[in-house]
């Protein structure tokens, strides 16, 4: 049995229709809607890289006024990392749009590689912290996937 509540499962499934509607607008969509589609992409992308980010500054709210616990990641590193991703995805944004879309998808990546050792801060149960990561690992898979497929196409189909 999943220990994630079905809305958080279903809410996190339905975040990637956007990616793979507008992927697939990119490819078959006559111009210019292609070229708006692939802006849409970028923008969404860019959105869902600085939420990611920002899962670490809720996730550590709840210390603030407390003593600290003397933890590097609790006390710093987190507030550090939940910031960086925003950065990135606006520094995205203001490039070439296919480069801009491998950077959102290496910076999805990333963050997941980063995220499966710090999010055991933030479960008090390993099965619900297991669940998670596995949700976030097709998450990233299909998200990153179709960022990446999108700048191919713009790349080498419609040029």
């Amino acid at each position: 049995m999943n220990p994630l509540p079905p809305l958080v499962r279903k809410l996190a499934y339905a975040g990637l229709i956007p990616f793979i509607g507008l992927a697939l607008m990119v490819q078959l969509a006559p111009t210019p809607l292609n070229y708006l589609s692939a802006e849409s992409l970028a923008g969404y992308g860019a959105v869902i890289t600085a939420f990611m980010g920002a899962l670490h500054w809720g996730a550590n709210l709840h210390t603030l006024g407390k003593a600290p616990p003397g933890d590097r990641w609790e006390d710093r590193n987190a507030w550090i990392w939940g910031v960086i991703p925003a950065l990135v995805a606006w520094v995205a944004l203001h490039i070439y749009i296919p480069v801009g879309l491998v950077i959102l998808a290496s910076a999805l990546v990333i963050q997941r590689n980063i995220d499966k050792e710090t999010y055991q801060y933030y479960f008090s149960s390993e099965e619900a912290c297991a669940a998670f990561i596995t949700l976030r690992n097709r998450l990233t898979l299909v998200s990153a996937s179709c960022l990446i497929w999108a700048a191919l196409v713009i790349l080498f189909v419609q040029n």
